[in-house]
């Protein structure tokens, strides 16, 4: 059986609001890592978003000694290599990153601005580790629309629309992190089930 709290190893209120509407079919309490005592800023080293995950997680779960879960996602854009991939958070100052990713890609046509932003999420409760991984297609526009979102929303279209012109109940449905999340409840209520 699952203990009744989890924490999320994150501060982001975004992000744990996200995670309690995801998760809440499991019927425990989400914490940020803050409210459950860990006073950590783990180093992010990893070459992959399953190790940043993994490292979030593990950090957090040796100062807690509660379940945790942790994510890191990023934007792959496909003419750039992959790039800025796990380096998105820091690819450019903050409220930089789109200006720079429309400028590197200013003589880049239409039909190769594909792009993914990717999310995985690593539980851990220190007996067993759990991986979930989600992944939204779409393409790099030529200009900033919308004005919700956060990071590089004002830039990524799903069909006609930016993730900053949708709302966030819209995003939610399509998130990487929404899917990953999804798929890590499924996962949990697997799990909780069969050690009954």
């Amino acid at each position: 059986m699952m203990k009744n709290k989890l924490v999320m190893a994150t501060n982001n209120e975004n992000k744990l609001r996200e995670a309690r509407e995801i998760l809440a079919p499991l019927g425990i309490e989400i914490l940020s890592q803050h409210d459950a005592g860990a006073d950590c800023q783990p180093e992010e080293n990893g070459s992959t978003f399953a190790e940043n995950a993994a490292i979030k997680a593990k950090t957090v779960y040796e100062s807690v000694k509660l379940p945790v879960f942790a994510d890191d996602s990023g934007l792959c854009v496909d003419a750039l290599g992959g790039r800025p991939g796990v380096h998105s958070a820091r690819y450019a100052p903050k409220g930089q990153e789109c200006r720079k990713l429309l400028d590197e890609m200013r003589d880049i046509p239409e039909e190769r601005r594909t792009a993914h932003f990717h999310c995985t999420v690593v539980y851990t409760d220190g007996e067993r580790t759990i991986t979930a991984d989600g992944t939204l297609n779409g393409k790099i526009a030529f200009e900033e629309r919308g004005e919700n979102g956060f990071g590089y929303d004002p830039v990524f279209l799903c069909g006609e629309k930016t993730l900053a012109e949708m709302t966030a109940d819209e995003k939610n449905k399509l998130s990487h992190r929404g899917s990953a999340l999804r798929v890590l409840c499924d996962l949990l209520k697997g799990n909780d089930d069969a050690d009954k």
